[in-house]
């Protein structure tokens, strides 16, 4: 299934939301559900939401290598969600990544 355009309207305010979780500003419960539910079906939705995520729990990055590897979006926003192969199984590792991730 191909992620639907977003209109205008619904991209703003989704960046509002996901700006606010980057800030560490508050964001109720039907917020976060009505941007998780964008991000299990898109990977721009997804991508930003990430990066807020990383912003949230590492701060605003410092310029230079820090930054360009937060623009890229490259790791994991939470060191805890990483993949242990000792300890995990691939395929549930990938049981939580929105649709368009997952093997099939």
């Amino acid at each position: 299934m191909a992620a639907k355009m977003l209109t205008p309207n619904t991209r703003l305010r989704l960046q509002e939301i996901i700006r606010r979780i980057g800030d560490s500003d508050p964001v109720s419960l039907q917020e976060r559900i009505y941007v998780q539910k964008f991000a299990d079906r898109d990977a721009s939705v997804w991508s930003w939401l990430r990066r807020a995520q990383r912003q949230q729990r590492q701060g605003v990055p410092k310029p230079g290598l820090d930054h360009f590897l937060a623009e890229m979006d490259l790791g994991e926003p939470c060191e805890d969600s990483a993949f242990d192969p000792l300890r995990d199984d691939l395929g549930d590792w990938f049981s939580g990544a929105p649709h368009w991730l997952r093997r099939s």
